[in-house]
């Protein structure tokens, strides 16, 4: 059974990961093709924009808002991408465990 790129990026476009990143709100331009909408995930811009709305620290590094289907700028939007996806995990494992009044340490029910 041959699959086509078109039927890849259908598929792709219907998955769990796209349809989480939707409820941010629209990329783009909203009402868009396919292509389209791939390209604006592909380019980083607006993952990097819900990263920024789990995490709105501010970066030292800007992302280029026009990448123009270049490459290279794709590459460093993605890098700068995972790069503070690492670094919200590492602060978020780094902060100790806090223990709020009424909340049990064990996960267990009590008297287990």
């Amino acid at each position: 059974m041959d699959v086509t790129v078109s039927e890849l990026m259908e598929l792709f476009l219907q998955s769990p990961l796209v349809t989480w990143v939707k409820t941010f709100g629209p990329f783009g331009s909203g009402n868009q093709d396919n292509l389209t909408m791939y390209m604006d995930l592909a380019d980083g811009i607006f993952l990097n924009q819900i990263m920024l709305q789990i995490d709105p620290r501010p970066t030292n590094q800007r992302i280029n808002k026009h990448v123009n289907n270049d490459v290279n700028l794709r590459i460093q939007n993605l890098t700068i991408l995972v790069r503070n996806i690492k670094t919200y995990y590492q602060v978020r494992r780094a902060r100790p465990f806090r223990i709020h009044a009424g909340v049990s340490r064990s996960p267990l029910p009590p008297g287990l």
